[in-house]
């Protein structure tokens, strides 16, 4: 058998084993199992899947479609939130700070603007010489409008905004909406120390983030027994299961999603007494089970992560 033979012969040999292979993953697709979006089912069993070998695992599950907006999937209030972020020139910092000091709570207790201050900060760690407030509009998008157009109309603050501007490198804000399992957050008296922890996800991947941090947020607060059956209805029995393993010093403050802005982009915010109370607090979480799952499924999903430390502003209701 000559040379050419014996290559030709080869070739077909592999052809054959690939068709096999194809014939295989193609099984494996379609036998693939989908994982539920927020019903009374866990995104992921806890438990190993008999009858499936190495090979098999390396086969990612298919992701069911969603059957809604996930807006209307992870939130159970019409509240709108804005996150606004100055980076403020270093040498007009402390101009900075005593203006927005002043006018920052005329706006929060003026019965023209919707809007009310929940946090303001300046950044301390991971970002230099940046301001960070929240504002929520109780009246949704409707409140996002009329505060826009009071402000719009009111000198004092046309000229407070004009003066900024020269303070400022740059600003941003984006419109966000919280995830029903956090809930709102409540003013706070001391001084803490926030972190600010931003993710920015693959797209189509929020639901399965919310899926598995429904799970690893525990009670915050006294809910009312209808609030939970709401939360156990929406998110499943163990709604509740993977915040608790981040609430022994009550430091889980809110969790918000974007809706305007960098899409797909969900800030954490977290409360510690100082950064040693952080590092034990984060160490911590690790020794409970369920805490390496929630990180390990939901690390997957994101694209870019980063965090701010932050010091509470004096008229910010979160100290």
């Amino acid at each position: 058998m000559n040379t050419q033979v014996k290559g030709h012969i080869k070739i077909f040999k592999m052809a054959a084993t690939m068709g096999r292979l194809t014939s295989v993953l193609r099984q494996q697709a379609n036998s693939t199992v989908c994982r539920p979006l927020f019903t009374s089912t866990a995104v992921h069993d806890d438990k190993p899947e008999g009858g499936k070998n190495w090979f098999t695992k390396l086969f990612p599950e298919k992701i069911q479609a969603p059957t809604d907006a996930h807006s209307r999937l992870l939130t159970a209030k019409d509240l709108v939130y804005e996150m606004q972020i100055h980076d403020v020139k270093p040498e007009y910092m402390e101009q900075y700070k005593e203006m927005t000091e002043e006018y920052y709570p005329r706006i929060h207790e003026s019965s023209e603007f919707p809007g009310e201050v929940k946090g303001s900060w300046y950044t301390a760690f991971g970002y230099q010489d940046q301001a960070v407030h929240l504002w929520i509009y109780r009246d949704g998008y409707d409140g996002v409008t009329r505060s826009e157009e009071a402000l719009l109309g009111d000198k004092e603050m046309r000229g407070f905004v004009e003066k900024r501007q020269n303070m400022l490198r740059a600003r941003s804000n984006q419109l966000l909406l919280e995830f029903s399992f956090w809930g709102e957050p409540q003013p706070r008296e001391g001084f803490n120390v926030y972190e600010m922890r931003s993710y920015q996800l693959k797209p189509g991947t929020m639901i399965e983030w919310g899926n598995n941090w429904a799970k690893a947020v525990p009670t915050r607060r006294g809910y009312t027994e209808r609030e939970v059956n709401d939360l156990k209805k929406q998110h499943g029995a163990d709604w509740a299961r993977g915040i608790q393993h981040r609430q022994e010093n009550s430091e889980a403050v809110g969790g918000f999603f974007s809706q305007i802005g960098p899409l797909y982009c969900v800030h954490h915010l977290w409360a510690y007494k100082d950064l040693q109370a952080r590092k034990a607090t984060r160490e911590s979480a690790w020794r409970k089970p369920g805490w390496d799952q929630c990180v390990s499924y939901t690390v997957p999903l994101i694209r870019k992560m980063e965090s701010r430390v932050m010091h509470p502003a004096p008229f910010s209701p979160l100290q």
